[in-house]
């Protein structure tokens, strides 16, 4: 099993701004009872936990009402099931700002551990008069299978991909699991009114939107993220990926071309480096050239993970250089062909 560094809580002024809270929560009674506690108990003077318990069938709505007699600042309201209209999570999302009594937001799921009891000051420190979105790092748990370091490598490699054009003034996505707005700036944009049938999109396409050079902040550091269980198995994986890359068309061109760019280039660079090894006079030229891009790549993920607490997660690199953008590839075409759909659960 790969081992998470250990990282001590940043020492930091509380910030006196108000925040709330907002999970959106479909059957998550047992996520609810596990992991809600520790978002009701951060070590932070002024916030309301939000839930939106939307059509569950479990027992969420008791271990919502037990841990509404314990903490004061949750809130919590149920959308009712109803067979003639099916929505999707940007309704549960837009019910909960309506609820939120605050001007900031932070959101994360169900199944999402605050990292430590700082995480909310550690978010909310970010917001200023300028910065009005706030874009931390959603890991997985580490376990010991093949699919768990597939995930979360994959998912660490998109953190470093989308950090990486915030950082260079492009943000473009962020994750719903860590993510933290103004509520102006939600009701301004309408997002989710022009992007309502889609089956995801609640954080990059917002992202997209509102996001410009000056106005978003990154967190990286661990004790300001979440982490969560991976996808248990290739094919979940690939269907939750396959719902948010329903949301890629409408990036910018800009991005788009970057993103689509990065892994045919990659994926090119090995198809040389192995034809060249077929021909003497360029085997040699063509090793030095392969070496020195490895090296690089694993110095700039070596120093990412250790920024955001990965471990040695990015050892993988080399690996699965190659099998990643073929099975994103494989799940770009797969939804080509297959229909939208709008249901989030």
């Amino acid at each position: 099993m790969l081992k998470t560094a250990t990282y001590s809580a940043p020492e930091l002024p509380h910030t006196s701004i108000p925040v709330s809270i907002i999970i959106c929560a479909h059957n998550e009674s047992d996520n609810l009872k596990r992991y809600l506690p520790a978002v009701l108990d951060q070590d932070y003077p002024n916030f309301q936990v939000v839930v939106v318990n939307d059509c569950s069938s479990d027992d969420s709505e008791m271990v919502l009402a037990q841990l509404k007699t314990k903490h004061s600042n949750l809130y919590y309201t149920t959308i009712p099931t109803d067979k003639k209209f099916i929505h999707g999570k940007k309704l549960a999302i837009t019910l909960g700002i309506k609820a939120a009594q605050h001007e900031h937001l932070l959101f994360t799921d169900a199944d999402c551990q605050p990292s430590s009891d700082k995480w909310l000051q550690i978010i909310s420190n970010q917001f200023n008069e300028e910065k009005e979105i706030v874009i931390g790092h959603g890991r997985y748990h580490s376990e010991k299978s093949l699919v768990n370091i597939f995930t979360r490598f994959e998912t660490f490699w998109n953190a470093v991909q989308y950090f990486g054009f915030a950082l260079r003034k492009q943000p473009f996505m962020a994750v719903g699991r860590n993510m933290a707005y103004k509520k102006e700036l939600f009701e301004r944009s309408e997002i989710f009114r022009r992007h309502l049938m889609l089956a995801s999109g609640d954080d990059d396409l917002l992202i997209n939107a509102c996001a410009t050079k000056t106005n978003t902040a990154i967190v990286l550091h661990p004790d300001g993220q979440t982490a969560s269980a991976a996808p248990g198995s290739f094919r979940d994986w690939f269907y939750r990926k396959s719902r948010h890359l329903t949301t890629s068309p409408h990036y910018s061109a800009r991005i788009k071309f970057w993103l689509i760019t990065e892994p045919i280039t990659r994926q090119l660079f090995w198809l040389l480096t192995l034809c060249s090894l077929f021909f003497p006079t360029f085997a040699a030229y063509s090793l030095a050239i392969f070496a020195s891009r490895m090296i690089l790549q694993y110095i700039i993920l070596a120093k990412a993970a250790r920024r955001m607490g990965e471990g040695r997660l990015y050892l993988y690199a080399i690996l699965l250089d190659v099998i990643t953008p073929m099975l994103l590839g494989t799940v770009w075409i797969v939804n080509i062909f297959s229909p939208n759909k709008t249901k989030w659960k």
